[in-house]
């Protein structure tokens, strides 16, 4: 099979391209920046969000035939989007390009959302995929992804292109410690008790989340790619997800456990646009495509933690203190979240 990624120099791109070769299909990547974690597959430097794609559309950039789209790409900081909501509008340009290149072709695409579309409302131990509220928008970045979802189902309904819509939630593992460009939690906690630097933990104890390590995200999407691409499934949203929430002071927690290292943890308040609580209803992922995570967040930051320690000994220039995204949000000081869902 022919397969087209979009995002393929990000860590769900990279990790699902190599697994893809490694099963033998051919890959084709697109992606505004060079991938610096593999040359295994080819790929096309473009911006994405470039106006001038959506009038000639991304035939003309002359990539090659290919059976199915998975659009990966997207700016994905939360807290970036809140400060910068230019770039949501910029999600919603991306994802237009890609589904008018893809009627125009005749493929069938594969759309990466979030958990983020469900917003904070705290109704469910588990969310299914019906659950989501789009009343219920945290931030520009989740309505980037509700904006994306949007198009996707119109252009099946318009146009006939067939769809899986995948939530992702807290991706984590592998190719995911570029600090300087994508600052995630996991990896930033990790670097920053190797440094002997205080974490802070937004949204306090509680704060509950589904971290999906990136085998188990990106065996899911195979297995999607594989069921569009033979028409067994169509015109879906998936959960993708470990189905188990965990607290993010746990996950500290566990970080600290690998490294051997007694963490300096501060609780605060949650930051403007982000979610406290969210836990996957993984039902139609099994039911339809035999989906079935198997790293647990314990076995997960393990791998994770071994990973890092392998990549920093190898770049001990990247052990520089990092930004967070949240900082400076708004222009000045921190943005709270100051409403209760």
């Amino acid at each position: 099979m022919r397969v087209l990624i979009t995002g393929s120099s990000g860590q769900i791109g990279t990790n699902l391209a190599l697994k893809l070769i490694g099963e033998g299909h051919d890959v084709f990547g697109v992606d505004i920046r060079e991938n610096t974690w593999t040359d295994a597959f080819p790929y096309l430097i473009h911006d994405l969000t470039e106006r001038q794609t959506a009038a000639s559309g991304l035939a003309t950039l002359g990539l090659p035939e290919a059976d199915v789209v998975v659009h990966l790409g997207a700016h994905a900081k939360v807290h970036q989007l809140v400060r910068e909501p230019q770039r949501a509008l910029d999600n919603a340009v991306m994802t237009f390009n890609v589904l008018e290149f893809a009627r125009q072709a005749g493929l069938p695409i594969v759309f990466s959302s979030s958990r983020e579309v469900y917003g904070d409302v705290h109704r469910f131990e588990e969310y299914p995929e019906q659950a989501a509220d789009f009343a219920f928008t945290e931030s520009t970045y989740s309505a980037s992804k509700i904006a994306g979802e949007a198009f996707v189902y119109s252009y099946a309904r318009c146009y006939d292109v067939p769809y899986l819509v995948f939530r992702f939630s807290n991706v984590y593992g592998r190719f995911d410690n570029d600090l300087q460009r994508m600052v995630r939690v996991i990896p930033l906690f990790t670097h920053s008790m190797l440094r002997a630097e205080s974490i802070t933990i937004y949204g306090g104890r509680d704060k509950t989340l589904d971290f999906t390590y990136v085998d188990d995200c990106v065996a899911g999407i195979a297995l999607g790619i594989e069921a569009l691409a033979a028409r067994r499934v169509t015109n879906q949203t998936i959960n993708l997800a470990y189905g188990q929430g965990n607290t993010l002071v746990r996950c500290a927690e566990l970080i600290a456990r690998e490294l051997d290292v007694d963490p300096q943890m501060t609780l605060a308040p949650s930051l403007l646009g982000e979610v406290t609580h969210y836990v996957a209803d993984l039902s139609k992922a099994r039911e339809l495509l035999g989906y079935e995570p198997t790293v647990s967040l314990d076995d997960g930051i393990a791998r994770s933690v071994a990973w890092f320690r392998e990549h920093r000994a190898a770049h001990p220039e990247d052990d520089v203190p990092v930004r967070a995204d949240h900082e400076g949000a708004l222009g000045s000081g921190q943005a709270w979240k100051t409403v209760a869902p």
